[in-house]
């Protein structure tokens, strides 16, 4: 029975270890929304603070916000 990898971010290019995606990717998203599904505040400044250092890696990709906090608002 294959064991579960936790979708994280290989730095600094900010993609899936597992999968290869953009991080996060689905199946991370799904995990933090469970992870926090009691403080949507707080997975938004964990989010946040992520996205000031994918900023740094990332410099001049556009779209982060989108790929780092839109998706995580409430709806």
């Amino acid at each position: 029975m294959p064991r579960y990898r936790p979708h994280v971010a290989a730095r600094p290019s900010w993609r899936c270890r597992v999968c290869g995606a953009a991080w996060p990717c689905s199946p991370a998203r799904l995990a933090l929304l469970g992870e926090y599904r009691e403080n949507r505040i707080g997975l938004l400044i964990y989010l946040a603070t992520l996205l000031d250092e994918a900023t740094g890696d990332l410099a001049g990709h556009d779209g982060l916000t989108d790929r780092f906090l839109t998706w995580a608002r409430t709806r």
